[in-house]
């Protein structure tokens, strides 16, 4: 029951970080508020490592994989999503950002030697794909330079969900048997490190935190505390209790919660054509994955009986 509960708590606070970014961004560039959000998480992670005398890895290739992680999974895709949420709506970005499966499939299929395209995979991708384009129609539709912004906001937001599927391929390929929790909190510490240095040469003047509205300060601290540093060790948990394939259902959950809290709590326009594709891509990951969600869950109820 309690991994239930902590299940639904990940699928809130991950689908509400959507709208806590497009808050942030009111006030503060995108280098600025991803930098801030990773080095408070990174704090967190330094603290907890340094209390339970984490053991750091030794050899090269694991240490250069979570190097390159830390790029690919956080610093380059939070910096994606929080500029793209310049110009698009925060429950659009929550919906493309579900593509991140499909990209892992296609990556999967060409990297590792046991993860091929199946005629259900590509059933789920086509389907994904047009849900997609489905979203791209929105922006597409009106033109003038606002909509190019929009279009180009949409493709940072896919890159970005390209970078998460690559990064989970590299993961398994190369940091496989590595203790779940140092891959997040060192990809995080990397992150953090890295925005904070381009934040400081490249950012100038940099952001007057005194002149930030209560709003976007209470924005970028929930966002580094509880979406990204607490939500991680929640995942983290739900991945020891539950295994990968249960646990990464939690994309289900994102859009839906990202689309409502858009438009009820940031007053974001209601499209028909946005339900559409979300409905589209979140079915085209449910039918790619549909094998590994049955297995899932039945050893979730295996184990419950």
């Amino acid at each position: 029951m309690i991994a239930w509960l902590m299940f639904i708590a990940l699928g809130v606070i991950w689908g509400s970080s959507f709208l806590l970014i497009k808050i942030g961004v009111r006030e503060l560039d995108a280098l600025s508020l991803v930098a801030a959000r990773l080095g408070i998480a990174a704090v967190g992670f330094v603290i907890l490592f340094v209390l339970n005398r984490t053991q750091l890895p030794r050899d090269r290739r694991t240490l250069l994989t979570i190097l390159v992680v830390g790029v690919l999974n956080t610093a380059l895709p939070f910096v994606l999503i929080t500029w793209g949420e310049q110009y698009i709506d925060s429950g659009l970005a929550s919906v493309l950002n579900a593509t991140t499966p499909l990209f892992s499939l296609v990556i999967a299929h060409l990297a590792l030697h046991d993860d091929k395209i199946t005629t259900g995979k590509l059933l789920g991708l086509v389907t994904g794909f047009f849900g997609v384009v489905v979203l791209a129609t929105r922006s597409l539709g009106s033109g003038g330079g606002e909509s190019q912004n929009a279009f180009l906001g949409e493709l940072a937001v896919l890159l970005a969900a390209f970078c998460y599927g690559l990064s989970a391929v590299l993961i398994r390929r190369y940091v496989r048997n590595t203790e779940p929790m140092m891959v997040a909190g060192g990809t995080l510490i990397v992150g953090g490190v890295l925005m904070s240095l381009l934040v400081l040469f490249t950012v100038h003047p940099l952001p007057d935190v005194s002149k930030l509205s209560s709003d976007v300060l209470w924005g970028v601290l929930i966002l580094g505390i509880l979406n990204t540093f607490i939500a991680y060790l929640m995942y983290f948990r739900l991945l020891k209790q539950w295994g990968a394939s249960r646990a990464t259902m939690v994309t289900y959950l994102t859009p839906p919660i990202g689309i409502f809290l858009g438009i009820v709590v940031g007053s974001e326009a209601f499209d028909p054509r946005l339900i559409l594709g979300a409905g589209l891509i979140v079915g085209g990951v449910a039918l790619a994955n549909l094998s590994r969600i049955n297995q899932g869950m039945t050893r979730l109820i295996q184990r419950q009986r």
